[in-house]
């Protein structure tokens, strides 16, 4: 056997491999997604749930499940996947697994926006998730023109990126303390993360914005198997490295902006899905499709456990916190203990 077809019988494998793990992803999304239709304060059975889908009227299931526990699981699927999608972004092109949006800065400059918008200007509905978009454009425009020197290093886009969280994070408190207690309630809800809020009217504009980016994103990824050899080698390959970069970083913000205007900063998904989709692809590249079908498991989980399995109602990013936070310990020790920092 020569060393080119040994190579082609690797590929081979691996794409099979891959093949494989998207198709259990996508059973285990579907699966989790009928079982938040199912499974509620009341158990509404599967064939009554087909009926409610297919525009029956089902006395007392259609209003359960076609107004309540439908958009919800909806805006699961497709915030998760925008999370999942947007933090790979980062992490292959900056070479660095910490570098998701929910830590280096954009999901706080969106949650910054919102709040402000929300305290200050009494924004509601499409308003918040308006300027929650924009304030995470305006932070990612802000970390970008900071962080570049004749290029961009991803550890200090990452380590300006922490620094701008912790500061919108400080200015999200002052607001807080300045604010009404009724106005300060909502906000708090709105900033761990809930779906609690999911309703028909923003499953249209969180469908079309992931219409246009989940596109954009798979035709732009075309770049990050470059950008992960470094900009020198990247632009050996004829890839215009800062344009570029500079349309992945518009996208994955937007990916992430949307998901955050939607559900609020739903804690370590965006964290979690790079590294666990490559895990089980054992891949590599970036893996954008298995990685927003990580963030959609992650999210519809994690939101049902958070619903029903946890003797107490708790909003999902609650739950994604309570594991995201000792997996960015673990995965901080493992790096020190490799010598590689962070």
């Amino acid at each position: 056997m020569t060393a080119v077809s040994a190579l082609r019988g690797a590929r081979a494998i691996g794409l099979h491999r891959r093949r494989i793990t998207v198709g259990a992803l996508v059973l285990l999304v579907a699966a989790l997604f009928a079982l938040t239709l199912c499974i509620g304060t009341t158990i509404t059975p599967p064939s009554e749930v087909l009926r409610v889908l297919t525009g029956q009227f089902v006395p007392g299931a259609g209003f359960a499940v076609g107004e309540l526990r439908l958009p919800r699981a909806i805006d699961a699927l497709l915030v998760g996947l925008a999370f999942g999608m947007s933090g790979t972004i980062f992490q292959t092109m900056l070479r660095n697994v910490l570098a998701s949006p929910d830590v280096i800065g954009v999901s706080a400059g969106a949650s910054a926006s919102a709040v402000i918008g929300i305290t200050v200007f009494g924004a509601s509905g499409l308003a918040v998730s308006g300027v929650a978009v924009a304030g995470a454009l305006l932070t990612a425009g802000a970390m970008y023109l900071l962080a570049y020197r004749g290029g961009l290093s991803g550890y200090r886009l990452v380590l300006i990126g922490i620094g701008v969280a912790a500061l919108l994070q400080a200015l999200v408190s002052f607001v807080l303390t300045r604010s009404s207690v009724s106005e300060a309630q909502d906000v708090l809800v709105w900033l761990t993360g809930s779906l609690n809020r999911s309703l028909w009217n923003q499953v249209p504009g969180l469908t079309v914005s992931l219409l246009v980016l989940v596109p954009a994103a798979l035709l732009l990824s075309r770049s990050l198997g470059a950008l992960q050899l470094g900009d020198d080698a990247a632009a050996g390959l004829g890839l215009r490295v800062e344009r570029s970069r500079l349309a992945l970083i518009l996208v994955a913000v937007a990916l992430a902006a949307v998901a955050t205007a939607a559900a609020g900063p739903v804690a370590f998904v965006a964290l979690l899905a790079g590294p666990i989709a490559r895990r089980v692809t054992r891949a590599s590249d970036a893996a954008l499709v298995p990685s927003a079908l990580v963030g959609a498991v992650i999210v519809l989980a994690a939101d049902f456990a958070g619903q029903h399995l946890l003797g107490t109602r708790f909003p999902v990013g609650v739950v994604t916190g309570a594991i995201g936070a000792p997996y960015l310990l673990w995965m901080l020790a493992l790096s020190n203990r490799k010598g590689t920092g962070a």
